[in-house]
């Protein structure tokens, strides 16, 4: 009888449980362009509430709690996947360009943006909620108001996890079209 390594036998273990199917953000197209006195502008890792920090799905019961949906997963830690979203709406919107954190071209970005999130989660209310606050900050150049509350809600046409992320992926635009706009001139 042959053995297995430790690591190698747990992942074969897992491998044969199955996973659940991993849901992405998508960018969603725009012919939108803003012109900013930025030339380059950095996406810092969006802050997001505990229940979304990792891949698990979550949702609003009707009782007003945040659950977890079993099975259910996102394709990649909400964080990095929202913040590379946003930067990539931001990016093809903005006559800047834009990248997420840590910075990969050289030099040091014109601005900063950091987005704090109070709320990103499919509500029992039927709509998908997006809320928070975002920072700018600008060396040498303007960029508009150094910082602006967001109230985001999206129509969810159903409670299916493809649906939550195709919400998601709207109120994610919604939001960077909002930054975009503050941001040019």
């Amino acid at each position: 009888m042959m053995k297995l390594p430790l690591p190698l036998l747990l992942v074969s273990v897992l491998a044969a449980c199955g996973t659940a199917p991993g849901y992405q953000l998508q960018v969603q197209p725009t012919e939108a362009r803003y012109a900013t006195a930025a030339r380059t502008i950095m996406v810092r890792e969006i802050s997001l509430p505990d229940y979304a920090t990792d891949d698990t799905m979550a949702r609003q019961n009707a009782a007003g709690a945040v659950e977890v949906m079993s099975r259910v997963r996102w394709a990649d830690l909400q964080p990095r996947a929202v913040t590379l979203a946003l930067s990539r709406q931001l990016n093809a919107m903005l006559s800047a360009t834009v990248a997420p954190e840590p910075w990969p071209l050289s030099g040091l970005p014109d601005g900063e943006v950091d987005v704090r999130v109070d709320r990103i989660l499919a509500g029992a209310d039927g709509l998908f909620h997006l809320d928070g606050v975002y920072y700018v900050r600008a060396e040498g150049v303007s960029l508009g108001v150094p910082s602006r509350d967001f109230a985001i809600t999206v129509p969810l046409p159903g409670e299916e996890p493809a649906q939550i992320a195709a919400a998601q992926s709207t109120a994610v635009a919604q939001l960077a079209t909002q930054i975009a706009r503050s941001v040019s001139r």
